[in-house]
């Protein structure tokens, strides 16, 4: 079983328990111990996972924070424990106080079911105020999962983490922010809006009166965008693909979308296809792996869009998000034209008699050259 369907697994286990739980040693031995167990850590080594780690702030001696997890003796995450009941939004300061004195670069507050996992992007050695990255362990999201893999044991990389943990930690934020714009448009947002095509002055009762109207168009567009995503998995049902084209993560089901509404014009979407590779997902015309129209390149630090020439020879574009991808439809879409246009069959044969020549296709071809030059002649295709 993978990390994936491990997660899920025991978020559904914990989902089942959790009601049952009411102090916060208990919530330590059910919930959070189980998580780190699954991401590696021996919780029952002090050597590796060492529980009441001693973290000294300032004049105050013995402060202790929950759970350190240690290299070589010193910590790389601190972890804060509240009991499953406490909501985590006033408990950041006491472990805020601890990263301060260690060396740890990561700091994870949690009840068992909310994870916030916070690091120093701000300011040097100094705890960021808000997390890099949050989740709600019973509504885990698949796109979320990658990134809790990397915490794993045997993946952990201090590094690696750091480089995206900016972006984690902006993309949360902008989407919290989103969320809050959506349910409660603020003035400044209406005005936004309004910017472009109203040329009156924005009064407060200008701003209340596009605000419900603005607030019911952002969510008619987010159901027609989720509707469109479901009738492509209904356009590619017919043709399930095998378990290495799947597609797995929130940006290759995006990349893939976009590429077939670019398309939409010239292909018909069920015949627009992907293969997953270990190092691309390529974009086929019509399941040939031969006719590739694009290949884009996710998993690397440099994400790119692969697209060939005539002679399909490679021109590499390289691009910071899939949305970049729309910059280039001109292009994919002469790419697809050339698998789309008419062309002559391979095995057409030309037959020159003295009437004229003429273009033999099968299944006349072979029929032909062993037959009478009196068939011959009766069987004209063109002139």
């Amino acid at each position: 079983m993978g990390f994936t369907e491990d997660i899920k697994k025991l978020a559904e286990r914990l989902a089942g328990i959790k009601n049952q739980i009411t102090t916060e040693e208990a919530t330590k031995m059910s919930l959070i111990l189980p998580f780190f167990q699954l991401l590696g850590y021996d919780v029952f080594n002090p050597s590796e996972f060492c529980p009441e780690f001693t973290a000294d702030v300032g004049i105050k001696k013995g402060e202790k924070v929950d759970y350190a997890i240690l290299r070589g003796g010193q910590p790389v995450i601190l972890i804060e424990a509240k009991a499953v009941s406490k909501k985590l939004d006033r408990h950041s300061s006491q472990l805020f106080r601890y990263f301060v004195t260690t060396q740890a670069k990561f700091a994870i507050l949690t009840n068992g079911i909310h994870y916030k996992f916070y690091t120093d992007l701000d300011e040097p050695n100094k705890m960021d105020k808000d997390p890099f990255m949050e989740f709600h362990l019973t509504e885990i999201r698949d796109g979320q999962i990658p990134q809790i893999e990397k915490f794993h044991k045997k993946h952990l990389d201090v590094e690696e983490i750091l480089d995206t943990a900016s972006v984690l930690k902006y993309n949360t934020l902008f989407k919290k922010i989103i969320g809050q714009q959506i349910d409660n448009p603020s003035s400044d947002f209406v005005k936004l809006f309004l910017q472009p095509f109203y040329k009156g002055a924005k009064t407060q009762s200008v701003i209340e009166k596009f605000k419900p109207i603005l607030k019911s168009a952002i969510k008619e567009y987010i159901n027609e965008t989720i509707n469109d995503k479901i009738k492509f998995a209904l356009d590619s049902a017919s043709a399930v693909p095998a378990d290495d084209e799947r597609i797995a993560t929130e940006e290759e089901w995006e990349s893939v979308t976009l590429v077939k509404d670019i398309l939409s014009p010239v292909i018909a979407p069920k015949d627009v296809s992907h293969k997953q590779t270990g190092s691309y997902l390529a974009i086929l015309y019509k399941n040939n792996v031969r006719r590739w129209i694009c290949r884009i390149y996710l998993y690397s630090v440099q994400k790119a869009l692969i697209l060939p020439d005539e002679n399909k020879k490679e021109i590499k574009h390289p691009i910071s998000c899939v949305a970049d991808i729309q910059n280039y439809a001109s292009e994919i879409i002469s790419s697809a034209r050339r698998y789309t246009e008419t062309q002559k069959p391979k095995n057409t044969e030309y037959l020159h008699t003295k009437w004229g020549t003429y273009e033999m296709p099968d299944p006349y071809s072979v029929q032909l050259k062993r037959g009478p030059r009196k068939e011959l002649k009766e069987i004209k295709v063109q002139k």
